[in-house]
């Protein structure tokens, strides 16, 4: 198990992961799964972290599973005894359940295939390079993509579109991806590192009991549930933001012309 195959950083409150097997484009290994757990946990446990940047070396964000390692039987004998403690492990590394509450950026470059497009499904901002390209490309191998792609892809996307990329494999350009509302963001290539880490800045800036709260809301309740039902549970999450120190910081900072000290208090 080589857990370098992701590397893992902190930046003025921002958590940084690289994916880092660029030789592979940067395809799943056992190391990186773990890696990258591990790194999920330390952003939901270290109260300094206030979001992450998801990212990958060699111009590649991350092509999916290592098909040659899945037809030759590899099995790393570290990776199954991890797997009995946790067996959901690299489900939660594919942000397939159990993401932090905290908001991840994903920044792409190159491919994000199979599994790197379930990933990105599992982010809330989307930035990537112009000649970046997406597609969910399992039944091409007679695979199924199980990180949650035919759930999840439907929900974020136009259903039309979701089962036409699940059903075709048909890989799609960043300008497509953009158009579909699967990305927020089309830069030039090499620098959506740059704006993903411009865009966790201004959200490391605000007050982060505020924005774990904004962050449940969003992922919890989408249009599944009756309206009336989701802006109940909005005000069990939103109220209490009211009665923290960092709201009464907010408004002093806004009387006294200066920017506030937030403590996620």
């Amino acid at each position: 198990m080589d857990k370098n195959h992701a590397i893992v950083s902190q930046e003025n409150g921002i958590l940084v992961i690289t994916l880092n097997r660029p030789e592979k484009r940067n395809a799943l290994s056992p190391g990186m799964l773990l890696t990258v757990f591990e790194a999920w946990q330390e952003l939901k446990n270290n109260a300094e972290l206030r979001c992450a940047v998801i990212t990958g070396n060699g111009g590649t964000f991350c092509s999916g599973a290592d098909l040659s390692a899945m037809r030759e039987g590899n099995q790393d004998s570290e990776m199954m005894e991890k797997l009995k403690v946790i067996p959901d492990l690299h489900w939660q590394a594919l942000l397939r359940h159990n993401r932090p509450n905290k908001p991840i950026i994903a920044a792409v470059e190159g491919f994000a295939l199979a599994g790197g497009t379930e990933i990105l499904q599992g982010t809330d901002i989307r930035v990537a390079g112009e000649s970046s390209t997406f597609g969910l490309t399992e039944p091409l191998r007679g695979l199924f993509p199980l990180g949650g792609s035919t759930i999840r892809l439907r929900r974020q996307i136009p259903y039309t579109l979701a089962a036409e990329m699940l059903l075709t494999a048909r890989k799609i350009t960043a300008n497509e991806a953009l158009k579909y509302g699967l990305i927020g963001h089309v830069v030039p290539d090499g620098t959506a590192l740059d704006k993903a880490m411009e865009l966790a800045m201004i959200v490391a800036d605000n007050a982060p009991l505020s924005i774990q709260a904004i962050t449940k809301s969003l992922r919890e309740y989408d249009e599944s549930l009756h309206e009336r039902d989701a802006l109940e549970r909005e005000l069990e999450i939103g109220q209490p933001i009211f009665s923290t120190e960092d709201m009464m910081e907010g408004l002093t900072a806004f009387a006294e012309k200066r920017k506030p000290i937030f403590k996620g208090k």
